[in-house]
């Protein structure tokens, strides 16, 4: 791994954490093979602040590159996030797992540097082993951002999932597709209006009338 690549980490623990020594452990041997640049560890029992103010409610908690990661770890995971954050892979796992853990802010907060990554998040619709918490936090995401400008990095991928053969997939398509409110939106839900399923049809008109009233 190159030392160029290689990602920064912050580390909270506090004093009596179970699980706080052994993932502090990994990181560290992570950071004597080179693989991370810097380690940084604050015992948030000795500066609470810092957990404030980046909104952490329980250690440990670790920040990998741009990952940030609840809970303990095995030092293979460990190794692995690193890996991911070194190289911007791990992205759509970090995305389900987020999700699945109901963490929809984490994958806001990323879509709002990189709105690229829409992609990835509704690629996720189209994964068989993407748990079912995980779908429903991609609607969650897609109606925070409603009419958000950056739903424009959404459309090229919701214009191919609306041809998909699952149904429920269109089903949720035709519904982001309002939430964009964009106007190009408009001839792909008109193209759902005849779509061989009475839901997609359903959601597909209740998602124009959506984008007439945002379009005026």
């Amino acid at each position: 791994m190159s030392h160029q690549q290689s990602p920064e980490v912050l580390f909270l623990l506090a004093t009596g954490c179970h699980h706080c020594p052994m993932v502090l452990e990994s990181l560290t041997q992570q950071l004597k093979r080179g693989n991370i640049a810097r380690l940084d560890a604050v015992n948030i029992v000795n500066s609470p602040e810092v957990a404030q103010q980046l909104g952490v409610r329980s250690v440990p908690w670790t920040r990998i590159g741009r990952f940030e990661l609840d809970g303990a770890m095995s030092p293979k995971e460990v190794a692995q996030w690193v890996e991911w954050a070194a190289d911007d892979l791990g992205v759509a796992d970090y995305f389900s797992e987020s999700l699945a853990a109901q963490r929809s802010d984490k994958v806001i907060r990323w879509l709002e540097e990189s709105p690229e990554a829409l992609k990835t998040l509704l690629e996720l619709q189209e994964n068989e082993a993407t748990p079912m918490a995980a779908r429903i936090g991609i609607g969650v995401v897609m109606e925070q951002l409603e009419g958000d400008p950056r739903l424009s990095h959404a459309l090229p991928t919701l214009i191919r999932q609306s041809r998909l053969e699952q149904a429920n997939i269109r089903a949720d398509v035709a519904h982001y597709l309002g939430l964009t409110h964009l106007p190009d939106a408009r001839s792909v839900l008109t193209e759902m209006l005849n779509d061989s399923h009475p839901d997609v049809r359903e959601i597909a008109q209740e998602s124009l009338a959506l984008l007439n009233n945002a379009n005026g």
